[in-house]
């Protein structure tokens, strides 16, 4: 209908669906009861873990029933408070000379991480760090990632903003360490993407090969779906270039104290760190959602 659009998600027997049109919503809600045994829950305020706050200004989503669950089973409840998930010294490495401690546990631990990171990307690079020891963990390993868990305690409402009136130019952010995994001195990549201001994905993968420089590890951290392999750099620069030439990128150098990718392969010192999630738009609910303003 025009410049009208609509979205719609399946997942398994949930289905998710929107448009800038109210007509099409009803239109398409009445085929579907007509053609499948199915009920409408209304607005979308919780969907696989994930809660949707709606409001005239923008919507908000967060995880804080999820982040108070994995609290109450790891028996986290009482602990104190880290005001960062992981030390700017944390001395997590792969030498297995400390004590050995429960594997279940342990992975159980990092699994639910892994599911919180859908809209927390402040606690990404913490948790796939400590998620590279879930072989042979020890003592220094468990500890770092309990501090994952008093940094949640203290945080349990962030989450991501998505403000209503905004540009939505595309833009994407990408990064790399040299050599900064310590068991195989592999770079890892981090990036994210936005539409104007609206965080909508992000990355933190360990490369699959071992970059020769701060180049390779540059050119595969910006295109690591086409050619991940170092072997192929040439193929790599040619590639960016000519997407470049063509106009169908913009490539810009961003200063280190701009790169929002960052978060996802670096630790900060607290200012730092809360820099870098105000322009990622992780807030916390309380900034920006009343009660009163939900949207039923």
């Amino acid at each position: 209908m025009g410049d009208d659009i609509m979205l719609v998600q399946v997942y398994l027997d949930d289905i998710i669906f929107e448009s800038t049109d109210q007509k099409m919503v009803d239109e398409f809600q009445d085929v579907m009861q007509k053609r499948f045994k199915m009920s409408s829950l209304g607005a979308i305020n919780f969907f696989l873990g994930l809660q949707v706050d709606q409001t005239e200004k923008g919507i908000f989503l967060h995880q804080s029933k999820y982040v108070a669950d994995i609290l109450s089973r790891f028996k986290m409840e009482d602990e104190l408070i880290a005001k960062n998930p992981l030390s700017v010294n944390h001395g997590i490495t792969p030498e297995n000379t400390g004590p050995k401690v429960n594997l279940t546990l342990y992975n159980a631990i990092i699994g639910s991480l892994m599911y919180l990171t859908a809209s927390r990307p402040d606690i990404i690079f913490a948790t796939c760090l400590c998620a590279r020891y879930q072989a042979q963990p020890n003592v220094n390993h468990m500890l770092a990632v309990k501090k994952i868990m008093r940094y949640l305690k203290g945080t349990p409402s962030l989450g991501l903003w998505y403000p209503r009136k905004d540009e939505f130019d595309l833009m994407a952010f990408s990064d790399s360490d040299y050599g900064g995994c310590k068991r195989d001195f592999k770079s890892t990549s981090e990036g994210c993407q936005f539409l104007g201001s609206r965080l909508i994905s992000w990355q933190c993968k360990k490369q699959t090969a071992v970059a020769q420089s701060m180049c390779e590890a540059e050119y595969i951290a910006a295109n690591p779906v086409n050619h991940s392999n170092t072997k192929h750099i040439g193929i790599k620069y040619h590639f960016i270039r000519d997407c470049y030439e063509k106009k169908l990128i913009d490539v810009q150098q961003i200063g280190t104290t701009t790169q929002r990718a960052d978060l996802f392969t670096k630790v900060f010192d607290r200012p730092r760190f809360l820099f870098l999630l105000n322009v990622l738009g992780v807030k916390d609910r309380a900034e920006v959602v009343s009660n009163k303003e939900l949207l039923k």
